[in-house]
């Protein structure tokens, strides 16, 4: 797994490890079943705070992206089958706006109000 965290990023470092993971789901490099580090071991690599981690890893958790048991620690769910599918139909939204000369403003907007 390999998640980068900018520490003077106004976001914050919970959020950027949680996105990571997430992006790393979306992208098929973690699969389904995939153990995830010890919220101890990831603390420790990427020098930060345990309670940071483990905010990241709820946060997860509770999208249903990975579940975390006691004794097996965080694993990564059938959900990320999902977000890969996801991903390939972003992009080709994304391609398809950009052929249209829909700016990433535009497009956002358009998903944002899609969500209401």
């Amino acid at each position: 797994m390999l998640v980068t965290i900018d520490p003077g990023s106004e976001e914050p470092l919970f959020e950027q490890l949680a996105a990571g993971i997430r992006r790393e789901a979306a992208t098929g490099q973690l699969r389904p079943g995939e153990r995830l580090p010890t919220a101890r071991e990831l603390a420790a690599s990427l020098g930060m705070n345990l309670h940071t981690v483990l905010r990241a890893y709820q946060d997860l958790r509770e999208e249903g992206l990975i579940d975390m048991r006691r004794g097996r620690g965080a694993v990564v769910t059938d959900a990320a089958a999902h977000w890969q599918s996801l991903s390939r139909e972003i992009d080709d939204l994304v391609e398809r706006a950009r052929a249209l000369g829909i700016s990433a403003d535009t497009l956002g907007s358009l998903v944002k109000e899609a969500f209401r």
